[in-house]
């Protein structure tokens, strides 16, 4: 399906050198959500599991922007809540989702959440995006509806009903709240959310016109899916972002 010489997710066979990877391609992924004003105050977050430690993530810190995080500015945190590295603030909000999310999902390397203009605002609808776009196949039959708004996510247990909810999709609209994505990489669940964004917006826009929207037949949205939706392809559409920000940011290409 893909060309020669397309570039795939790097192995590794030391920890360490992949967490300084997944490191740094966590503050690049935050540096474009940046970039696509994606921050709202203090909320959203995204995070990586540790390849040492798999009952731990990184996370950005609680009121940081996200065009000034760096790699050392990440936390560690365990599935406890402590703070194993680092020495800013946790976000509690961070903690409560995400650990659910990862405890829940091993197959998880990273999740993205942020409170985005049109996520939001779509997420009013209570409802799932529909299959008329090319783009908006990738999520068909592969992301839920969270319905059960609470209230600010504080609580363990708010956490693990997100997580009940996603299930084994790689994407959630979390209703009056906003858009949550997962994926094998940093990559993947970083574009999932850019382009579920950009779903949203296009959803949004199409309904203002007040014309019949014309959904794409089920059978050629689902061969739409497999051709966009699978890990690979999320990873390598993000690499375009990845190379324009690593440059911009004298990071090693990796």
């Amino acid at each position: 399906m893909f060309p020669q010489n397309t570039p795939f997710p790097p192995k590794f066979n030391d920890a360490l050198q992949e967490r300084e990877y997944l490191k740094k391609k966590l503050t690049g992924a935050f540096r474009i959500f940046g970039k696509f004003g994606f921050s709202e105050g203090v909320a959203g977050h995204i995070t990586v599991r540790d390849p040492k430690h798999k009952d731990h993530f990184w996370v950005n810190p609680f009121g940081l922007s996200f065009n000034l995080i760096t790699p050392a500015d990440l936390l560690l945190v365990n599935h406890k809540g402590d703070v194993v590295e680092g020495n800013l603030p946790l976000n509690k909000a961070a903690f409560a989702i995400h650990s659910q999310i990862h405890e829940a999902r091993p197959d998880v390397v990273a999740a993205a959440h942020a409170h985005s203009v049109y996520g939001k605002t779509f997420s009013a609808l209570g409802q799932e995006l529909l299959p008329i776009t090319q783009d908006a196949c990738a999520f068909y039959k592969d992301h839920t509806l969270f319905n059960d708004y609470s209230g600010i996510v504080n609580e363990l247990e708010e956490g693990k009903r997100i997580a009940a909810a996603l299930g084994d999709t790689k994407a959630a609209i979390l209703q009056n709240h906003g858009l949550i994505t997962v994926g094998h990489s940093v990559d993947e669940a970083a574009w999932w959310f850019i382009t579920m964004e950009r779903t949203c917006q296009a959803q949004l826009l199409a309904m203002q016109t007040g014309e019949k929207l014309i959904e794409i037949d089920h059978e050629v949205a689902m061969k739409t899916r497999a051709e966009l939706g699978f890990p690979l392809a999320g990873y390598f559409q993000f690499q375009p972002m990845w190379q324009d920000i690593s440059v911009a940011l004298d990071f090693i290409r990796v």
